[in-house]
């Protein structure tokens, strides 16, 4: 019994829809995650609204195995465009990947655990280009047409963690 639990505890997923969900597109990851919690996902799988919580994000993501994190990005592309990427590609200096956060809150609190030696688990990004970031409690039309890809690449990435 206790071989199990433990075995179950690494297999722990946190999805986090984070962002700004007053901002338009900003609140992209609020609104996939809202949509996740609808879904029928594996029992290890936790989905939750982070909202905008800052140096709080650290507290949610221990005792995950992975956290995959859903965010509106500035890629320099197309809006609606979805990225997948880690903390690392865009945070090592000799990085040529075109990429920053319209708020860089999310790698500035990876990058703050890192400096006061917090282990936090491997954290896959998925990133959307927004077209506008307006007082709306609604993503544009072009982003809403991309929830549908969005949700099928953060479930794509759950189905295939532990076989990489």
């Amino acid at each position: 019994m206790q071989e199990q639990m433990s075995t179950t505890a690494k297999e722990r997923i946190l999805v986090l829809g984070v962002g700004n969900l007053l901002m338009g597109d900003e609140g992209v990851g609020i609104h996939a995650a809202r949509e996740l919690m609808e879904r029928t996902l594996p029992p290890h799988v936790e989905v939750i609204d982070g909202g905008t919580a800052g140096l709080d994000l650290l507290h949610i993501m221990e005792g995950y195995q992975k956290v995959l994190i859903i965010d509106a990005v500035d890629g320099e592309e197309e809006p609606g465009a979805i990225l997948r990427f880690s903390p690392q590609d865009v945070t090592s200096q000799d990085s040529d990947f075109p990429m920053s956060l319209h708020q860089t809150e999310v790698l500035k609190v990876l990058e703050f655990a890192a400096y006061v030696g917090q282990e936090l688990p491997p954290v896959v990004i998925f990133g959307v280009q927004p077209e506008t970031m307006e007082w709306s409690l609604d993503l544009s039309p072009r982003l809403q047409a991309q929830l549908v890809s969005l949700l099928a690449a953060v479930e794509e990435e759950i189905s295939t963690s532990g076989m990489r």
